[in-house]
């Protein structure tokens, strides 16, 4: 990968992990962050730091992987004769479609959940990205790199996504740049850049508590295990910001806690995001 490329990911990378933490509302690191944030904007070319500037000014997201001919911010194909110059990555190529800088990359994470059929009722709300079978009422992992496994291996068990191990793999990458463990108990571990279908989230219970972030001595008890399409990586940071907003509240934590079965927690949970999440 040209290091260009490779620079501009990085700094879109740590660009959202500051958003994510400002959607949290959680203060942890932010100046650190945006001190990384501004050395990488600086160490880029003259004419690259205006690109990046007026990109960043209309989308969070500026850089999107290439696969199969497609580009993963818009959808839409890419031609042919593009296609190859995105891979030889001598020179930086842009979506003729959606204007976003275009990389290739093999072996992401691939999200496999069927679409709606016809006629199915309109899901609204966090319903549209979660599902009975994704709650995990009590979590049988003790650390962070098993809890992440076991959300992901209920996915794939669930026909969501095909390669767990690869979930886990891009997750724990992501937590060692900054945790995403928040106040009241709260993580909210993730995959960026899924290849296909939608956004879609899962939930697990730790009745124990489980360490997630290494620097905090709070304990974890509710985690959100959300993989993230390419395209909807603008929309889930509203997601973050609303179920943070709604498990502020401690009642609405006790009421997710008290369930013990995965049809009773899809159903709460759903109710209680009924108003934050759209």
């Amino acid at each position: 990968m040209h290091p260009k490329i490779n620079h501009l990911i990085q700094l879109q990378e740590l660009s959202l992990i500051r958003t994510e933490q400002k959607a949290h509302r959680h203060g942890h690191r932010l100046d650190e962050l945006d001190a990384s944030v501004k050395s990488l904007t600086e160490q880029l070319p003259a004419d690259i730091q205006g690109l990046v500037g007026r990109m960043q000014k209309r989308d969070p997201i500026i850089i999107v992987p290439m696969s199969n001919g497609i580009c993963t911010g818009c959808g839409m194909r890419i031609p042919t004769s593009l296609v190859q110059s995105v891979k030889v990555s001598e020179h930086i190529q842009v979506c003729p479609i959606c204007t976003r800088i275009l990389y290739y990359q093999e072996g992401l994470p691939r999200h496999i959940g069927a679409a709606p059929r016809r006629g199915e009722p309109r899901k609204v709300g966090i319903a549209r990205f979660s599902a009975p079978g994704l709650m995990i009422p009590k979590l049988q992992a003790s650390t962070r790199e098993e809890a992440i496994l076991e959300m992901a291996d209920c996915m794939q068990e669930q026909g969501f996504v095909d390669h767990a191990s690869k979930l886990v793999e891009a997750a724990l990458r992501r937590e060692s740049i900054v945790s995403t463990a928040v106040d009241h108990g709260l993580a909210f571990p993730h995959v960026r850049g899924v290849e296909g279908g939608g956004l879609t989230l899962g939930l697990g219970i730790s009745s124990k508590g489980i360490k997630f972030d290494g620097h905090d001595k709070t304990l974890t008890r509710i985690v959100f295990f959300l993989v993230i399409p390419t395209a909807a990586s603008a929309f889930y940071l509203k997601l973050l910001a609303g179920l943070a907003e709604t498990f502020s509240d401690a009642d609405a934590r006790k009421a997710l806690m008290a369930e013990e079965n995965p049809d009773k927690l899809w159903k709460v949970l759903v109710k209680l995001t009924k108003k934050t999440i759209a």
